[in-house]
C-alpha cells in the first residue's frame, strides 16, 4: 500500500520522541534482562521499548535478528506482530463508531446480511451437527469481545473456498456459513474468524480496503512509515527471523513466514501486521493522551474508555489467570504471575511469535517486547515477558 509522504512527514515531526536524558538504570536492567535470555538460546534477540505519554524511556536492542548470517538486532528491526494487529481493528471499528456508522451493539448482519440467519450447533455426534436458531443474533460488541462463537475452524460439511488467494470478502462470507459453537454473549472463545469480520465491515461502513483505511485513518498520519501489513524490501531486510527449539537448540523455524504480497494474501485483521518498537511507540503514546495527539484527534475519549475497560464481566477469558476482555484489548482484572508487575486496569495484547504490548494507567507507561519464538507453550505466559515487565515496571 501507498502512504502519502505528507501525512509521514507530519508523523514524524509530530511523534518524534526523544529519550530522557540517559535513564540508565532502567536500561541496563532491562538490557541484562534479555541478553539473559539470549545467552541461554532461549531467543535469537528482542527490542524492546518503555515510554510514558510524552517520552521514550528506553530502548533496547540485543543479540541478533538472524543466527544464520549474524546481523545485529536493532532497533529498527521489524518483526511479525500478529495477534498485535487485533486492538488496531478495533480501533478502526471505534474511529467508525465515532462517525456514527455503527454502534457495538448492531447485529452483525445489519452490516453484512450474509450473516442473517447464522445456526448454532446443538448438538454434535461425530461428524454429525444438529443445528438450531440462537437466542439473539451475533452482535459486534461480541466479535471485539471474542464472546461470539464464531469458530475459527471449519466444520464438517461446511463449504470451502476453491481459490487459493480469496480477498478479505470472500473469506468472511464463507466464515458466516459457519454455524456458531455456543450462545453469543455467554462465553468466551479467542476467534480470528470474529476479527476478520470486524475487518470486513470497516471495508463495507468506510467504503475503503480494510488495510487502506488503516493506514489513512492511524499509520500514515501518526508516522508509523514502518507499519504495514506488505513489508517492502527495504523493510524486508530489517525483518527478525524466527526460531524455534529443537533438541535443546535455538533453530531457524524453515516455515516461519512466507512473504505476504499485496493481491495474493488478503490483509488479515486478526494477525497480519508487521511493525517495529519505534513505529509502536506512537501508537500507545496516542492511547496514553486520550486518543488525540499533535492536534489530530484519532479516536473520541469515549470510545477509547469503551475499549479498554472490562467488557466481558465475570466470563473467564484470555491465555492467563484473573484476565477480562475490552473491545479488542485484553484486560488485567487482577494482577497475577505474569501479569504481576502490571496494575489492574492495564490493557494490551500479545502476538503468536512471542511479541507483547500492555499499557499501565496506573503507572502511565507502556512497554513493548518483541521477539520472535514460535513453540511456547503460551506466548502470552512465556518467562520472556514475565521478566521483562519485572524489569520496566518495578
Amino acid at each position: 500500500m501507498r502512504r502519502s509522504p505528507c501525512f509521514a512527514l507530519l508523523g514524524l515531526i509530530a511523534f518524534a520522541m526523544p529519550l530522557h536524558a540517559q535513564n540508565a538504570e532502567l536500561s541496563s536492567r532491562i538490557r541484562e534482562t534479555m541478553n539473559g535470555f539470549v545467552e541461554h538460546h532461549d531467543i535469537a534477540g528482542s527490542v524492546t521499548l518503555v515510554g510514558d505519554a510524552d517520552h521514550i524511556l528506553s530502548l533496547e536492542a540485543v543479540g541478533k535478528r538472524n543466527l544464520e548470517s549474524s546481523p545485529p538486532m536493532t532497533k529498527d528491526t521489524l518483526f511479525w506482530i500478529a495477534s498485535m494487529t487485533k486492538p488496531i481493528t478495533g480501533m478502526g471499528i471505534m474511529m467508525l463508531v465515532d462517525e456514527g456508522k455503527l454502534s457495538v451493539d448492531d447485529p452483525v448482519e445489519k452490516h453484512l446480511p450474509e450473516f442473517a440467519g447464522v445456526k448454532m450447533i446443538a448438538a454434535r455426534e461425530g461428524d454429525k451437527l444438529t443445528l438450531k436458531a440462537p437466542a439473539r443474533p451475533i452482535t459486534v460488541h461480541d466479535l471485539l469481545t471474542h464472546t461470539s462463537g464464531v469458530p475459527d475452524s471449519r466444520p464438517p460439511g461446511s463449504p470451502t473456498i476453491s481459490k487459493p488467494n480469496p480477498t478479505l470478502a470472500e473469506m468472511v462470507k464463507n466464515i458466516s456459513v459457519r454455524p456458531l459453537s455456543f450462545e453469543p454473549g455467554t462465553k468466551w472463545a479467542y476467534s480470528n474468524a470474529g476479527m476478520s469480520t470486524l475487518g470486513r465491515i470497516i471495508e463495507v461502513l468506510s467504503g475503503k480496503s480494510y488495510d487502506g483505511f488503516l493506514n489513512e485513518r492511524i499509520f500514515a498520519p501518526l508516522g508509523m512509515t514502518d507499519t504495514s501489513f506488505y513489508p517492502n524490501d527495504e523493510q524486508w531486510s530489517r525483518l527478525a527471523m524466527s526460531y524455534e527449539i529443537k533438541d535443546g537448540k535455538l533453530v531457524f523455524e524453515e516455515d516461519s513466514k512466507a512473504r505476504p504480497i499485496a493481491g495474493v494474501r488478503y490483509p488479515s485483521p486478526a494477525g497480519g501486521l508487521y511493525s517495529t518498537a519505534p513505529d509502536l511507540a506512537k501508537l500507545y503514546q496516542m492511547i496514553l493522551h486520550k486518543g488525540e495527539i499533535g492536534g489530530r484527534r484519532y479516536l473520541s475519549e469515549r470510545s477509547l474508555a469503551e475499549m479498554t475497560r472490562l467488557q466481558t464481566g465475570e466470563i473467564k477469558t484470555g491465555f492467563t489467570e484473573n484476565m477480562g476482555y475490552g473491545l479488542g484489548f485484553g484486560f488485567v482484572r487482577k494482577p497475577t504471575g505474569v501479569t504481576e508487575a502490571l496494575s489492574p486496569g492495564s490493557f494490551g495484547h500479545g502476538g503468536a511469535w512471542g511479541t507483547q504490548a500492555w499499557i499501565d494507567p496506573v503507572k502511565g507507561r507502556y512497554v513493548v517486547l518483541l521477539i520472535q519464538r514460535t513453540g511456547l507453550p503460551n506466548s502470552d505466559n512465556s518467562p520472556m515477558r514475565r521478566a521483562f515487565q519485572k524489569a520496566a515496571l518495578q
